[in-house]
């Protein structure tokens, strides 16, 4: 294999000698610190003013926002980590708030039982489309664009574009409120960055994600099932949207088949932010929660100041657009030094 993403085992660092890998994790090491260095500044500015911004309430809230993008965006950075896009997020968290709805009432289901077929079936259709990638060669931006269009569909005709509320119970009130006065939907956003994070570093999984993305013919060559490998993180993906709209379900105490637009486009940002190539082959967990953090910072920054709704649309497109370029320089320049 001649990719620097498999010479060096992601996450670790390169030697000396292997100057294009030593230099992949510099430019990475580089980009979280910026990040970081980026939302520390916006936290001053907006601190001095923006009205309300240090509060307690609004810092709450944000870790609410953050947890809506951060628990999908784990999954979707893997995805992208391995070569692949997933653009259904936004229908598939609506969708699975209006599951857990159904399920627990109309169904008669109950709680639990509403749970566990959201988390069942987010799980089937992430593994359907991961498999039509797989097994047809589907480009993964037409199969999750279908899946956003059916399950977009799917959640406004069951619901007929209405609220469906939730239970009044101490699971629902749990799992919308605190635990420890810090929102549930953030602290399981921090389980699962941990976990994913692990995976990702630490296991033959994780290796394989990115020896897919980097090169995924040498992986095969090296007798990874690159196949295997898109069909669970599709499947991942699934999931994650399902815990993410029974989390946004449990908030909003209701299950909204209109609820979630766009938050694609704000989990694909988050991810490309943190310095995932779209090309695949390079990513960190670590770098796609700074994302997270900087994207819901300037969201409530936004907000806070006034900003007219529309043209907070603007900046979030021109912010996407500028993470794309620098996401292509980075790309391009690393298949130079390769070549080199």
């Amino acid at each position: 294999m001649t990719t620097s993403s498999q010479q060096t085992q992601p996450g670790t660092a390169a030697s000396p000698s292997a100057s294009p890998s030593a230099g992949t994790a510099r430019r990475r090491r580089l980009n979280e610190i910026g990040l970081l260095a980026a939302i520390v500044l916006l936290y001053v500015v907006l601190g001095s003013t923006a009205s309300g911004f240090l509060s307690l309430d609004n810092q709450l809230g944000m870790l609410r926002d953050a947890a809506t993008i951060g628990i999908a965006a784990w999954g979707v950075t893997l995805v992208i980590i391995a070569g692949e896009i997933d653009i259904s997020i936004g229908p598939a968290v609506a969708f699975s708030s209006v599951l857990v709805a159904k399920g627990a009432t109309a169904w008669g289901l109950g709680s639990w039982g509403g749970i566990a077929l959201t988390l069942a079936l987010g799980l089937a259709w992430g593994a359907l489309a991961g498999w039509l990638v797989a097994r047809f060669t589907v480009p993964s931006f037409i199969a999750t664009l279908g899946l956003w269009s059916v399950l977009g569909g799917l959640g406004l005709y069951l619901t007929d574009a209405l609220p469906v509320a939730l239970p009044d119970n101490g699971l629902f009130r749990t799992l919308g409120g605190t635990v420890l006065g810090l929102p549930t939907s953030a602290l399981v956003m921090l389980v699962l960055f941990a976990v994913f994070a692990y995976v990702a570093r630490y296991t033959a999984y994780g290796r394989s994600i990115y020896a897919t993305g980097g090169n995924a013919a040498a992986a095969r060559l090296a007798g990874i099932n690159t196949g295997r490998v898109k069909i669970a993180l599709f499947a991942t993906t699934g999931l994650l949207s399902a815990i993410t709209g029974i989390l946004l379900a449990a908030r909003l105490g209701s299950g909204n088949g209109g609820a979630a637009a766009g938050l694609e486009f704000d989990v694909i940002a988050a991810v490309v932010i943190g310095g995932t190539l779209l090309a695949g082959g390079r990513g960190s967990l670590l770098g796609t929660l700074l994302g997270v953090a900087f994207i819901t910072v300037i969201a409530n920054g936004l907000v806070l100041l006034g900003v007219d709704s529309f043209f907070q649309n603007v900046v979030r497109g021109v912010i996407i657009v500028g993470a794309v370029l620098v996401n292509v320089a980075i790309s391009n320049r690393d298949r130079a030094v390769r070549t080199v």
